[in-house]
């Protein structure tokens, strides 16, 4: 089996990952690196059974980047966790090119459930830099026959359903959410985060095992990975007060009243950031994230989770909490 790394490792798409990947019997940990910016995150289990353990970020030097992708065939590279599309082409593409420069020979990108499913454009400003980051792969393997990539366009997830609610919570609900959207179609293929790290896994534990990267069927390609139903804002927002015995409601609100609320102003820090953020809406509204993919499914060999049954056990946690 090829030598496979995660980077960055620590964080929740990430963890799943690797817990899954490590679950695959013909995964041997001693060829599993695991890269972080904080290694003592990652449970001790894992370096005791042989996971080598580096530190790292995407804001370590190409040159560092490069000593920790050394010895890696196969690398999942979890984009950097932030909507704003030049910071994170700044900081992706070195890590891409670090990679590449230390011997890499497959990347598994970890992109997002916008433009689906294989658009090259989109009105959210969170995915234009996965855009530009998958077409600096094709670009890296047009060039180096012995490089190839697979974008996994992750639909969004069940748990994010936060960020497009206006931060609406399961442990402090309100009757009405304020967001720039009247909650009508189109919507939104939701997916439970773990299944996705399930899935990612798997299509890594494929490809490493794979006797030539001719032989991978997602070689040099997309793959769409999302939930079975398209929800429609306003059906996601009966979920979320069904599982907490209220009738929640969308208002539509301007974009200007939007980035004043104080929630929102908490969250992004100013009103550049939040208006940015909003154009998630409208690449919603344009169809963007209604596509459903039965891939996932066929990868986990079972249906996939359905959002109102991990919202209800997201619920059940917050009572108990």
């Amino acid at each position: 089996m090829k030598t496979i790394g995660i980077f960055p490792a620590a964080g929740g798409l990430g963890g799943s990952t690797y817990n899954h990947l490590l679950q695959h019997p013909e995964v041997q940990p001693d060829k599993v690196t695991l890269i972080s910016r904080n290694p003592s995150k990652i449970p001790a289990s894992y370096s005791a059974r042989g996971v080598r353990l580096l530190q790292a970020s995407y804001e370590s030097t190409p040159a560092e980047l490069e000593a920790a992708f050394a010895g890696i065939q196969v690398l999942f590279l979890i984009s950097y966790p932030s909507h704003v599309r030049d910071y994170r082409v700044k900081v992706q593409l070195p890590a891409i090119d670090a990679a590449h420069k230390a011997g890499v020979k497959h990347i598994f990108y970890s992109s997002l459930g916008f433009a689906l499913p294989e658009e090259t454009e989109s009105l959210a400003e969170v995915m234009q830099a996965h855009l530009v980051s998958e077409e600096h792969l094709q670009k890296l393997a047009a060039k180096d026959s012995t490089f190839s990539w697979t974008s996994i366009r992750e639909g969004l997830y069940h748990e994010s359903f936060p960020i497009y609610t206006s931060f609406w919570t399961l442990q402090n609900p309100v009757d009405e959410i304020l967001i720039p959207h009247d909650g009508t179609g189109p919507g939104v293929s939701w997916v439970k985060r773990d299944e996705l790290g399930e899935a990612s896994a798997s299509l890594i534990v494929q490809y490493a095992n794979s006797p030539a990267p001719s032989a991978y069927p997602w070689n040099k390609r997309r793959v769409v990975l999302t939930g079975l139903k398209e929800w429609t804002l306003a059906d996601t927002v009966k979920v979320l007060g069904n599982a907490v015995g209220s009738d929640v409601r969308i208002k539509q609100i301007g974009i200007d009243e939007w980035v004043k609320l104080p929630q929102i102003i908490s969250y992004f820090g100013e009103e550049g950031k939040a208006r940015t953020w909003a154009t998630a809406w409208d690449a919603i509204r344009a169809g963007e994230t209604k596509f459903v993919s039965p891939t996932l499914a066929e990868i986990l060999g079972r249906e996939p989770e359905a959002f109102e049954v991990t919202i209800g056990q997201l619920a059940k946690d917050a009572r108990v909490v």
